[in-house]
């Protein structure tokens, strides 16, 4: 983006209310044509509902949004496309059973006499997009059968399909791998230089400084300060997020490990993994490195009992078991926090309390009767230990912000007294400052004995909470390092595949 490129959006003294919160409280914000202007802040600062203002999904209570020249005091969604407004949510909105030119053209199908639709049409308007764009994907697979990279492609085709103007993107990586992240920011900077403007969220902090012109921080409803990225540093930008600085997390001193709680032997799981070998010790975090498609999650939900091993063997506190189920492995002290806590670890539609109970319900209930106010004394009281930001226990799981919902998976674990917490990407998709609350709540609870094996993509955090890191490459376990004397570097020099004699040996 060049200083001369003329604005193309103007969000002046935007207020947003709900009942009893102030979510908006007079944010002005700006976007030039061809700029990519990075929107940062912890969950709960603002930044979603001012993207659901300019999507025209809410309604502001004062200010006015001004695009390319016009004036208007509040966007709806159909004026929103027509102005050639696109956002991309973090949460796919495509439909799994659709093909992908159908999802593309969903909502604004052309049709012969609005009833029988122009596939043919749809296919060569679609195959020019990805031209213009070197995109390659099947236009006819349902969009079920793609990964999260191409998924995440689909939804900025279907955006390109209205002729934006505007691009939201609310953290489009995190799903992503290395390489997939390069191809993206590669295909934004060509949007950007045909002058696209985009608005990109994102709590990847590191990311700033790849892709975007510009950032500005929100927090408690209100813009804090925008800057040129490269006059931003991750310290400038923690305090201006949290409103002081954070000093980079230490590693924690560790403490006595205790005997081996966990061990596994030779364990596989036919096009998964194979051959594992480990030992988990009571009161240490066992870091678990790899990139996507190593096998660190599918390693977790085996060990919860999701699915069942093909060979090995899994010993816990000295003893065989094999788990039929995850009730089986629950029952013996594992506890698992998912990649995908919305799809996997939260019932979304259900209270706070009952969330947090679900593991011991079987302990609150006599006759098929709930003691509630048991359940909502055990809930009260992890609410209130873990800082769970929630108006009431009552409150449906839905509507917090996911620092808070990562809260309350692990809280559920916490009531069912765990010995073994397996945690699968444990601050994904949280701000800045629920992960240190995360990272703290791991180290009390290594401290009180329980035993972690911990799945992360961020380096940074592996080396400050593991006592040790397993890398696995390609479904085998590659080498085991101390996270005390190891660092980045060593870590990745093992997780890249090598194919053929060259491969690294354990």
């Amino acid at each position: 983006m060049t200083r001369t490129a003329p604005v193309l959006l103007t969000m002046a003294g935007i207020k947003k209310d709900y009942p009893g919160v102030c979510a908006l409280k007079g944010v002005d914000f700006d976007l030039h044509r061809g700029e990519i202007h990075c929107l940062i802040g912890e969950n709960g600062a603002g930044k979603s509902t001012l993207i659901r203002v300019l999507s025209g999904a809410e309604r502001p209570n004062a200010g006015t949004i001004t695009f390319d020249g016009v004036t208007y005091a509040a966007i709806d969604p159909a004026l929103g496309h027509r102005l050639g407004i696109g956002v991309i949510y973090q949460e796919s909105d495509l439909v799994l059973p659709m093909t992908v030119a159908e999802n593309i053209f969903l909502g604004h199908e052309p049709a012969w006499g609005g009833i029988a639709l122009k596939t043919d049409q749809m296919r060569k308007t679609v195959a020019d997009l990805m031209t213009t764009f070197n995109l390659r994907f099947p236009l006819d697979a349902p969009v079920r059968d793609l990964g999260p990279a191409q998924r995440q492609l689909v939804q900025i085709v279907k955006a390109l399909s209205r002729q934006i103007k505007l691009l939201v993107l609310d953290e489009p990586t995190a799903a992503l791998t290395t390489g997939e992240i390069d191809y993206l920011f590669g295909l934004l900077r060509e949007f950007r230089a045909r002058g696209i403007g985009m608005i990109y969220v994102s709590h990847r902090l590191n990311e700033i400084t790849a892709i975007a012109d510009r950032v500005t921080v929100m927090r408690d409803g209100l813009r804090i300060e925008t800057m040129p990225a490269a006059a931003a540093t991750e310290d400038n930008l923690i305090r201006a997020m949290v409103g002081r600085s954070l000093a980079a997390h230490k590693r924690r001193v560790s403490g006595p490990v205790g005997d081996d709680v966990l061990s596994v032997r030779k364990l596989g799981v036919h096009g998964q993994f194979q051959d594992i070998n480990l030992d988990l010790r009571k009161g240490e975090v066992l870091g678990i490195a790899g990139l996507v498609g190593a096998g660190r999650s599918e390693l977790l939900e085996c060990l919860f009992g999701i699915t069942r091993p093909d060979e090995g063997q899994i010993t816990v506190m000295g003893k065989a078991v094999h788990f039929a189920s995850p009730l089986d492995a629950i029952r013996h002290g594992f506890g698992l926090v998912p990649e995908e806590r919305r799809e996997s670890g939260l019932v979304l539609g259900r209270p706070v309390e009952e969330n947090i109970a679900f593991p011991i319900l079987n302990r609150l209930t006599t006759a098929s009767l709930i003691h509630r106010r048991r359940l909502s004394a055990v809930a009260a009281g992890l609410v209130e230990s873990l800082h769970i930001k929630t108006p009431s226990l009552k409150q449906v799981v839905r509507t917090l912000s996911g620092g808070n919902q990562q809260k309350i998976v692990i809280a559920k674990w916490l009531a069912a007294n765990v010995k073994i917490l397996l945690l699968d990407e444990p601050t994904r998709g949280i701000d800045v400052n629920a992960k240190f609350e995360v990272y703290n709540l791991i180290e009390t609870l290594v401290d009180q004995g329980v035993s972690i094996i911990m799945v992360s993509s961020e380096m940074p955090e592996l080396l400050a909470l593991s006592n040790r890191i397993l890398v696995l490459s390609e479904g085998k376990l590659i080498k085991e390092l101390d996270a005390a004397t190891t660092d980045q570097a060593e870590i990745m020099r093992y997780a890249v595949p090598r194919s053929g004699p060259g491969r690294v040996a354990a």
